[in-house]
């Protein structure tokens, strides 16, 4: 089974930008769809966006609209969420998840395991 790991949540101002991180444990990351879901306080988990197993293909909400985007380095069993022009709203819980099915899938439910989430602050 495999472990995720997620970093770089911190406290930024708003218009800032944050990288965060997903390490997994094994390299059958490779073979994995890999997704960014998000969640505040008395609210599900939604979904941020989603890359396929080898990077070539990416899937967003549409409240992302341009401002961030996800990779991959399969080398280094690492995912990547590149955040920019960041507002209060982004404030959350920052999770990444691997599919062991190939899709990209904006639903939770479709995703076989889960990192323990990063917090992110955006002030304004």
């Amino acid at each position: 089974q495999v472990q995720l790991v997620e970093s770089g949540g911190g406290l930024v101002q708003a218009g800032g930008s944050l990288r965060l991180s997903c390490a997994a444990s094994e390299r059958t990351f490779r073979f994995y769809t890999m997704g960014w879901f998000r969640q505040t306080p008395g609210k599900e988990r939604e979904f941020v966006g989603v890359v396929s197993w080898s990077g070539g293909t990416t899937m967003y909400a549409d409240f992302v609209k341009g401002r961030f985007i996800i990779v991959r380095d399969n080398a280094k069993n690492t995912m990547f969420l590149q955040m920019n022009n960041l507002n209060p709203d982004d404030t959350a819980v920052y999770y990444c998840a691997a599919r062991v099915d190939r899709g990209l899938e904006p639903k939770e439910g479709a995703y076989d395991y889960w990192g323990q989430g990063t917090q992110v602050t955006v002030s304004s």
